[in-house]
């Protein structure tokens, strides 16, 4: 199975990037099906149900979160249903409404997949304790069957990724870090099991984490805190993320980097094993 990753959408030109490139990746990469972080979608803080309406228009099927999955609240009509594709963190204390596993199957070859949503917990909510967490949802995935485990680590420290990713290296198929909105591109495949630390956000590229600088430049001379806002202006720098996975058996077989700077063609840019790739002909 193939697969795409799209990293935190942000705002409205996160949205608007999405259906610029989406559907040609999908094409030309013949992906299987997507999944993207959509906390961040509806004017940087959460995922409205107009926002993943549109989205899942523009062909992102599953859809991740984190800490900002509260932020919208009319997103619990779709976190409450039984079969609902949209995640809330799998470590928010037992009761909480949603889920953080979605179980799918390949419709032409029926393998099966579970993508896994997990919060850290350095600078973060408080949460179940999400080694604990992810150890024991992936041991049950793995005790059904299902060997094509796909993990959002939604985290603020690179230690805090790296040490999840070392837990489960050669027990899931793909670890995608989130959250930071920098995109580390240290793309690696380490005993079957591909990782990133970030993925990167996919909207304002000249900004702060997809934010208007202004505002956070401000916060760091000062100390005071004041609202972050996602630049809209036409033509504003930005940048499209997305990476590509290819998934059997539980083992991840090639994986790279998508990227589209400033309105630009998308390209293929870094590989698991962090060289540059041969742009396909």
């Amino acid at each position: 199975m193939r697969f795409g990753f799209i990293g935190d959408i942000v705002g409205k030109i996160g949205r608007n990037l999405v259906k610029e490139y989406l559907q040609e990746a999908r094409e030309i990469h013949k992906l299987d099906f997507v999944i993207a972080n959509g906390e961040n979608a509806s004017h940087g803080f959460g995922l409205g149900v107009n926002a993943y309406l549109e989205l899942s228009g523009y062909g992102i099927d599953i859809f991740t979160s984190g800490n900002h999955i509260w932020d919208k609240r009319d997103i619990v009509s779709i976190l409450q249903k039984e079969d609902s594709n949209v995640l809330r963190p799998h470590n928010y204390p037992q009761g909480v409404v949603g889920s953080g596993i979605f179980r799918g199957e390949i419709q032409n070859t029926k393998e099966k997949y579970a993508v896994l949503n997990i919060m850290g917990n350095f600078s973060m909510p408080q949460c179940d304790n999400a080694f604990i967490c992810a150890r024991d949802s992936v041991e049950s995935l793995r005790n059904e069957g299902i060997r094509n485990i796909i993990l959002d680590f939604h985290a603020e420290a690179s230690s805090e990724k790296r040490a999840m990713f070392m837990m489960l290296k050669g027990k899931v198929g793909a670890i995608f870090g989130t959250h930071t909105h920098i995109g580390s591109d240290d793309l690696e495949i380490f005993s079957g099991t591909f990782g990133v630390s970030d993925v990167g956000l996919s909207g304002a590229r000249e900004s702060v984490i997809g934010m208007r600088e202004n505002e956070s430049i401000e916060r760091f001379l000062t100390g005071i805190p004041n609202r972050f806002v996602v630049p809209e202006e036409k033509g504003i720098p930005s940048i499209f993320q997305m990476i590509v996975c290819e998934l059997e058996d539980g083992i991840c077989k090639e994986a790279y980097k998508l990227k589209a700077v400033d309105g630009g063609k998308i390209e293929r840019t870094i590989n698991a094993l962090g060289r540059r790739c041969e742009r396909n002909s």
